[in-house]
């Protein structure tokens, strides 16, 4: 979409960058990624922030869940971020460290030191559990401990399950108890009277219910759960251990807004006051989706609360836009952000361009992502009847004023990529894109729309950063360093060179990984991919 030059930062050592979009979500678990992806689906900018540490991480598969029952969290993760990412949402692996107030909207600070600028944002950061301090029970946390019947109690079934009861809530799952196994026993650690009617009806039904405090949790030799050490010294043997929780909502980032959290009237969780329908909070274009405001929820209504807030978001943004009669094209904000400062890039043509274009014949030209121009002003220069196409104006404007300044004819357009028709109908007898930052979409509209760009008997060049490169990056990334750009949103060569293959029209000239060419305005080194396809005359 945009940039032109070879001049984007490369993942290793990002400095701090800038970002805008329409809605920063904050937790990318169920809740905010389901947002995300309404949201997207509206044709709005989203940026997810996800710390990467779902409440789920310890479990090895979710259940109840229509769809994905028995899938594991990393694995429905990785699914559901696909999904969003298939419509040009990104999610950025990192923490936002500051949400404030800021004319426009919200200025949210993550760690790295790179700031984003959004109009709405989603706080989707869930809870965290605290179990009771007994020595040995969390080291078996979200496998044979657990705190709900319907997540995991269906995998504990004709087990020796014991029921910790540490707190008045600990009585309430226990009738359910009865069904999954006739080896259930009671264990009342505190928070109830032995006295207690359910306790009572426990034991008429049969149940063995003790009042006792415990020690600590006992391992056999493998190290797997085998008993309850109790305060008197016996034991209670155990497969499966089944206790509550006090849930925690994670607000630190929102503090600086006056965001505050309430007991939920379960007693067992604080969480967010928002409106039941919108998630809006107290706090004018702050919502609340998923666990945050309803602590009770499975995961898959978790993730339909957060489809629910992302319908309202769009709602939000369509009526403040409505009014305003404006129609803003998704991103277009970033990219004129980007280029409303200093000069992002050198003004050199990228390398690997003058390499590919050498010999061919002048003729007309497209230049997608044209940036500031250093490719688009270079061809022209050779004798290329040129075309800048950029989805940034301030962009544009950057090219014209060096177009005029060294008399060079260049045409400028600006065009979304990812639009129904952005070049107007023209062909070219070459279509270049260099590092183009095109946001995916599911029917692959912006690759549609490049190689319909391109004349029979011209030529197709896409060079972009080896993603290779980018994931091995991000493979030993670090939540506290926030990778501002999220490669996975866009375009890449391998979803060129697909297309490309499917069409009989089509020839792949070049399809290769070279070092970085030389003249960037960063110094980061990374690998390129180049590839040029003739299409047939």
């Amino acid at each position: 979409m945009t940039s032109s030059d070879q001049h984007q930062p490369a993942i290793p050592a990002m400095p701090s960058m800038t970002r805008h979009a329409d809605v920063a979500i904050i937790g990318g678990s169920a809740a905010g990624l389901a947002a995300a992806l309404q949201l997207s689906r509206q044709r709005r900018s989203v940026i997810v922030v996800d710390a990467g540490e779902p409440r789920n991480a310890p479990a090895e598969a979710m259940h109840s869940y229509l769809g994905h029952e028995g899938r594991s969290p990393r694995e429905f993760l990785n699914i559901a971020r696909e999904e969003v990412r298939s419509y040009g949402a990104e999610v950025l692996t990192g923490r936002a460290v500051d949400v404030a107030r800021e004319a426009e909207g919200f200025r949210i600070e993550l760690t790295g030191g790179h700031v984003l600028h959004a109009r709405r944002v989603v706080a989707a950061t869930g809870l965290t559990d605290e179990l009771p301090e007994l020595p040995g029970l969390a080291a078996h946390w979200g496998a044979s401990v657990i705190h709900c019947p319907f997540c995991h109690g269906y995998e504990s079934r004709d087990q020796r399950i014991v029921a910790l009861v540490t707190s008045p809530a600990g009585l309430h799952p226990l009738p359910m108890l009865r069904q999954l196994t006739d080896r259930l026993t009671v264990v009342v650690h505190a928070g109830a009277s032995a006295e207690e009617p359910q306790l009572a009806a426990l034991r008429a039904a049969g149940v063995r219910v003790i009042v006792a405090p415990v020690e600590r949790i006992l391992d056999d030799e493998s190290g797997r759960l085998r008993a309850l050490r109790l305060a008197d010294g016996g034991e209670v043997d155990a497969d499966t251990i089944l206790v509550s929780t006090k849930l925690h909502a994670q607000v630190a980032p929102f503090a600086g807004l006056g965001l505050t959290v309430s007991e939920h009237p379960s007693g067992v969780a604080s969480y967010v006051e928002a409106d039941a329908m919108t998630g809006a909070t107290a706090v004018p274009g702050l919502y609340a989706a998923g666990t945050l405001a309803e602590p009770m929820l499975q995961v898959l209504p978790t993730a339909a609360a957060g489809s629910r807030v992302g319908a309202m978001v769009s709602f939000d943004l369509a009526q403040e836009d409505l009014a305003a009669a404006a129609r803003p094209a998704p991103h277009a904000a970033d990219w004129d952000h980007r280029y409303s400062g200093e000069r992002q890039w050198s003004g050199n043509p990228n390398g690997s361009l003058v390499a590919e274009v050498k010999g061919l014949t002048p003729g007309t030209a497209l230049d997608v992502g044209a940036g500031e121009g250093g490719d688009a002003l270079w061809l022209a220069e050779q004798g290329w009847r040129v075309t800048a196409s950029d989805i940034s104006d301030r962009a544009l404007d950057r090219i014209r004023a060096e177009a005029q300044r060294r008399s060079i004819p260049v045409e400028t357009r600006q065009a979304d990529a990812n639009a129904a028709d952005p070049f107007a109908g023209q062909r070219y007898n070459l279509v270049t894109a260099s590092y183009a930052s095109i946001p995916r979409t599911p029917d692959a509209r912006g690759i549609v729309n490049l190689l319909g760009a391109v004349a029979p008997g011209g030529r197709l060049l896409i060079i972009n950063h080896d993603v290779a490169d980018m994931r091995e990056a991000h493979s030993h990334g670090d939540s506290d360093v926030t990778r501002p750009f999220d490669h996975e949103a866009f375009v890449s060569t391998d979803d060129v060179v697909e297309a490309l293959s499917a069409s009989p029209e089509w020839e792949i000239e070049v399809n290769e990984r070279r070092e970085r060419p030389a003249g960037a305005a960063t110094s980061h080194h990374v690998h390129d991919v180049v590839l040029r396809a003739r299409r047939a005359s």
